[in-house]
């Protein structure tokens, strides 16, 4: 008999949720609120600086741990915006994005046989990771904002019993995707308090952690005295920079765990895009005028595509962080998330991303019924996808009252 062309550890894995919706806008000519890329171009001054780059001859590889200008800019920015202090010589080291950033960190700190706990909604590589080094996932699962929570929750008895022996890593991911919350220094140090008894390190993916809406405040778990010893900080250029394309992220870690991450990093992609570096470096050094107007951008962004949401006949509480909404779609008539967003981008022209494939099958049911859009574009492709939401979602309500 004849074996599988597929490794028993992807087997499991089919296209990804974003590219199959991407492929289906493409295909329907559906407005993308899906896959989260800004439609928009980044900074001219960063663009021309990776320009001159590549013309001043910085084309061959870059240290394997990061061109040490990028480096030093991290340790700045780090020291500019969180009062932290980075050695970028031991502390940093530059990756392909923060997906290979995640990857490394779990390649170099998880063995077979270990447990890794991750909240849910997860970004969907989380599992894939550990499911490549052959470990197991535990799940905490966030809840809904209610009555007695005004925004999304854990219930700390479900985290504390989801520590064991096995347990090795615990996944953060604040600003969060998809559910926006940005996770507060309390939830931090009641996290920290357990990581820390039971001897587990932290893993914390910040990819947005300039897309913050007042009064929630980014708080870097890393600079928590509890954290700061066993904490790998992942984030990127790509969301902070509208340069999704471009792939650079990082890791700031103590020397100990920068090393794990290090061994692995060496051998998935050795280094990085050596002209995209340097321009990189001059992003994290625009001024702070920058970073605060990028906030207020993205705020009525999110105003925008929350009132067409609203009325489109879709309730959607406004996120703290991300460029994410979480619009409930419990009242529509559908099955489930999928059935909804399938037939909102063949249907509806709109495409948006089921969120119930970003739990564990155990707790799909706390996602279906959702769907995530995403703000993250400019302002007409904003109005015309609230059109056809409302013009979609109310001719179909209209159909169906008229069935006998």
């Amino acid at each position: 008999m004849s074996r599988s062309h597929f490794a028993s550890r992807v087997s499991g894995f089919g296209t990804t949720v974003f590219s199959e919706f991407s492929a289906l806008a493409l295909k329907h000519g559906a407005v993308n609120l899906g896959q989260g890329f800004p439609d928009f171009e980044g900074p001219e001054e960063v663009k021309e600086a990776a320009c001159r780059a590549i013309r001043e001859g910085s084309n061959q590889y870059a240290p394997s741990m990061g061109a040490r200008e990028l480096r030093v800019a991290i340790a700045e920015h780090a020291a500019r915006f969180y009062g932290q202090q980075v050695d970028p010589d031991t502390m940093v080291t530059v990756t392909s994005g923060a997906t290979e950033a995640l990857f490394d960190a779990i390649l170099g700190l998880v063995d077979p046989g270990d447990e890794v706990i991750v909240f849910e909604p997860f970004y969907d590589s989380y599992v894939a990771n550990i499911a490549f080094v052959g470990a197991t996932p535990r799940y905490v699962p966030l809840r809904a904002p209610d009555a007695l929570h005004p925004t999304w929750w854990f219930d700390g008895a479900e985290l504390e019993a989801a520590f064991t022996p096995r347990t090795r890593l615990l996944i953060l991911n604040t600003p969060h995707n998809p559910t926006g919350k940005v996770f507060t220094r309390e939830e931090l140090e009641r996290i920290g308090t357990l990581c820390e008894r039971h001897g587990v390190k932290v893993l914390s993916d910040e990819v947005y952690e300039h897309i913050v809406f007042a009064p929630a405040r980014h708080v870097r778990p890393s600079t928590l005295p509890v954290l700061a010893d066993r904490t790998v900080t992942v984030s990127s250029m790509g969301k902070t920079f509208s340069l999704t394309g471009w792939k650079i992220g990082w890791i700031l870690a103590p020397p100990p765990l920068r090393d794990a991450v290090q061994r692995a990093h060496q051998f998935v992609s050795f280094a990085t895009a050596a002209p995209l570096q340097s321009a990189t470096a001059a992003a994290l050094r625009m001024p702070d005028g920058y970073f605060q107007e990028l906030a207020v951008r993205y705020l009525a962004r999110r105003e925008k595509l929350l009132h067409g949401l609203r009325e489109a006949g879709l309730p959607a509480q406004a996120p703290e962080g991300s460029y994410f909404i979480l619009a409930d779609i419990s009242r529509q008539g559908f099955p489930d998330d999928v059935a909804f967003c399938r037939h909102l981008v063949t249907q509806g022209g709109v495409a948006a991303i089921p969120p119930s494939v970003f739990y564990s099958p155990e707790h799909r049911h706390l996602g279906q019924g959702f769907a995530r859009f995403a703000f993250c574009k400019t302002e007409a492709v904003l109005e015309e996808g609230a059109r056809r939401l409302k013009e979609g979602l109310s001719t179909r309500r209209s159909s169906s009252s008229e069935r006998p």
